[in-house]
């Protein structure tokens, strides 16, 4: 009795699988535009309905190929595990630091270029994405930076703090597709060292800001 229900829902979550990993891998090479739920279907072997009644839409999908492009970037899990470890904020931050260098430098997979061409070319599933995993994420790696700095969460100099932190990996995730001189000096430098410079670079600037905010407290 309990064997039919477990094969129905393992041939519906490799289904799932196999859709989703279609469509990103089409939408990096083509665009969301460009991508039709038909060629979809064709290359993953389903029909249509397959689409609708797993995503809803091609919208639907389309959300669902960017937070799981979110998710292969840096996981929530990770950042939940890595906030609650008994770490220095110094040494948490840098493990975030090196965990995102290593999922975008290498621009390995449809992850990596299905984000590019939605910072690149904005479209209105951005703010599902910010909404559902950017956000959430967001607001714990503003606590780690909250220990470093001694900048409150609720401080607007603690967001500008973590969206300066954060913007250089972002960057590596578009440059390759318009600016090929900076990303072939990318891929040029070891990821290790290419880590630790975007570590040392923000926790200069962190503790600069850090300082300053605290003069203007006192």
């Amino acid at each position: 009795m309990n064997k039919t229900p477990r094969a129905l829902r393992t041939d519906g979550e490799a289904t799932y699988n196999c859709i989703l990993e279609t469509a990103g891998k089409l939408f990096a090479t083509s665009g969301f535009a460009e991508t039709s739920s038909k060629a979809i279907a064709a290359k993953a072997e389903v029909d249509l309905a397959s689409i609708n009644y797993h995503f809803g839409s091609r919208s639907g999908l389309y959300q669902a190929v960017l937070a799981e492009a979110h998710r292969r970037l840096i996981s929530m899990e990770v950042l939940q595990e890595l906030t609650a470890a008994n770490l220095p904020a110094r040494d948490k931050l840098k493990k975030v630091i090196e965990g995102m260098v290593e999922a975008a430098a290498g621009q390995k997979g449809w992850h990596t270029r299905v984000l590019g061409r939605e910072l690149l070319s904005p479209s209105s599933h951005l703010q599902v994405l910010q909404q559902n995993e950017v956000f959430p994420k967001f607001r714990l790696i503003l606590g780690i930076i909250s220990e470093i700095t001694s900048i409150p969460p609720d401080d607007p100099a603690l967001f500008r703090c973590a969206i300066s932190v954060a913007a250089p990996c972002a960057m590596m995730l578009v440059v390759g597709r318009n600016v090929p001189a900076v990303a072939e000096a990318v891929s040029s430098t070891p990821r290790e060292a290419l880590a630790a410079h975007l570590y040392h670079f923000a926790i200069g600037g962190l503790k600069a800001i850090g300082q300053e905010h605290k003069k203007h407290r006192q």
